[in-house]
């Protein structure tokens, strides 16, 4: 800068003090340049100072021109002389402001360069990452529907089957052979269950759950709930103990979740629980506080479950909800479990917009307290009116007429022989077909009352069957189930979009599936 000056300047930067401000104030914070740089001394020649104001691109620019000591010898109070260093100053001004211009485009260009390269090479980082996290959530999905769908296939023979010798439908069976099937029909459903919490743990974490909140009679709720842990309690002879508010009001929750919460919790205090201990239940209204305990106007609903177990240290309890955890490897070997459960009890309760709270003592056991918001509801739930209904749906054997004729679809034949022999046991008649193009030729020429359809077939699957029996004009109005394996949401939703009545996720319980049949005959 400083040679660029004194090239304008010439000989006379030795004698004048330039000094060129950004804007039209003469400050120190706004000057930019000044061509003395050595000790300032008066030149008494204070009148001959120039200053000059110009605008440039409409931006102000102030010259100031202070002679310097050695200048006096030279100007000789020569006007002419003065004219010329004010011309020499206006160059030296536009000098400046030109090379500040094009230093500064130059800079700009440059840095507006760098920032775009880097910001196309961050795109396409960002466009890969999306790229692999889509690919990553595709190939999860899929993982998730094929494990249940294969998991969920022999498990429907296995309760199925294991229903209907149970229910006597196959022939007559003694105590010991009930037992038998019990315990059977025990680690069936167990599996089932771990199946499902893997399942609803991935669509919670992929924010895909959503409530099927309805108005909840808690006292029905809890009573059902201790019926799952009411046999393992039991064994170990351990008390339990409910304490149920009266008068409560009905709630809106999602009760099938919510019952979850409530066994998870229930199994875990009976599991953790010496033999002959107890556990409770503490259920009701109490006032809402915020974290640092002050209360507020409104009220929560309360879950209390207490047992006087093993306790768990104060460094623990951060684990206690991270899935597929278990806080001492020698507890997972004294107690089963996958860990699962108090995962899937959080993020329940934290969808509900409520949580959980522990406390605990090594020895002594713990207190889960669980907070829900509430939305009190003062009336019965039209739920109940419905419940009655199904309740009176007649037997089969006084529905009217000769047996009905179902058409069932099937591609697996260990399902097929569990669905027909029930079937054929509760009085239906059967046609059975392999895959699409099998059912769609039977229901052509026989007309079923109705038909049980697979999902998953060889060829044309359930879904296009389902499409084309719709499309037929004399198939149209026959009452379709459709049974499938897949158990995610939008499996359901794709069905019923399809054309189906109705939709029954495998294992299918068949005394659900006959009550449904009697339904949609009765239509």
């Amino acid at each position: 800068m400083g040679d660029l000056m004194a090239g304008v300047a010439g000989e006379h930067t030795g004698e004048l003090d330039f000094r060129v401000y950004d804007g039209a104030e003469v400050a120190d914070s706004m000057q930019m340049y000044e061509s003395y740089t050595g000790e300032r001394h008066e030149s008494g020649l204070s009148n001959l100072r120039t200053v000059k104001r110009l605008e440039i691109n409409g931006h102000p620019w102030t010259l100031v021109i202070d002679p310097l000591p050695s200048f006096a010898e030279r100007i000789g109070g020569g006007k002419p002389k003065v004219i010329g260093i004010a011309g020499i100053g206006l160059s030296l001004l536009l000098t400046l402001v030109t090379w500040l211009l094009a230093t500064g485009r130059k800079r700009a260009l440059a840095l507006a360069t760098e920032m775009n390269c880097e910001l196309t090479e961050r795109n396409q980082q960002l466009d890969f990452a999306n790229r692999q996290l889509s690919r990553a959530t595709r190939l999860r999905d899929e993982f998730l529907a094929n494990m249940s769908h294969e998991l969920r296939t022999p498990l429907n023979a296995i309760l199925g089957m294991t229903e209907a010798l149970q229910e006597e439908v196959i022939g007559p069976i003694d105590d010991h052979q009930r037992q038998a099937l019990h315990t059977i029909e025990v680690s069936g459903t167990h599996l089932l269950e771990l199946i499902n919490d893997i399942l609803d743990l991935a669509k919670i974490e992929a924010g895909e759950m959503v409530l099927d909140c309805v108005p909840v009679s808690m006292q029905q709720l809890c009573k059902s709930s201790l019926l799952f842990i009411k046999q393992q309690a039991q064994q170990k002879s351990i008390c339990l103990e409910v304490s149920i508010q009266a008068d409560l009001p009905y709630f809106l929750l999602d009760e099938r979740r919510i019952r979850q919460v409530l066994i998870n919790l229930l199994n875990n205090a009976v599991k953790f629980s010496p033999e002959g201990g107890d556990v409770t239940l503490v259920v009701g209204l109490d006032q809402a506080t915020n974290n640092n305990g002050a209360s507020l106007k409104r009220d929560v609903l309360l879950i209390d479950v207490i047992d006087r177990g093993i306790g768990i240290a104060p460094e623990d309890i951060g684990k206690l909800f991270q899935p597929f955890v278990q806080i001492d490897g020698a507890l997972n070997r004294q107690y089963s479990g996958t860990g699962l459960g108090l995962a899937m009890v959080k993020q329940i309760v934290e969808l509900h917009g409520g949580r959980v709270e522990v406390c605990s003592e090594v020895g002594k056991g713990s207190r889960f307290a669980v907070s829900l918001p509430c939305d009190k509801l003062a009336v019965s739930p039209p739920e109940l009116a419905v419940k009655a209904q199904l309740d009176t749906l007649p037997k089969m054997d006084e529905l009217p007429g000769k047996p009905h004729l179902l058409l069932l679809v099937e591609d697996n034949e260990a399902n097929m022989y569990t669905f027909s022999s029930y079937l054929k046991a509760k009085g239906y008649r059967l046609l059975l077909a392999r895959d699409g193009n099998e059912a769609l030729k039977l229901a052509q020429a026989n007309l079923p009352s109705l038909i049980l359809m697979d999902i998953q077939l060889l060829g044309m699957d359930g879904l296009e069957a389902t499409r084309r029996i719709r499309s037929d004009k004399k198939l149209a109005n026959i009452p379709i189930v459709a049974l499938s394996a897949l158990a995610m949401p939008e499996d359901r939703e794709r069905c019923l979009a399809a054309g189906a009545d109705d939709y029954l996720s495998k294992p299918v319980k068949l005394s659900q599936l006959v009550g449904k049949i009697q339904k949609l005959l009765l239509r």
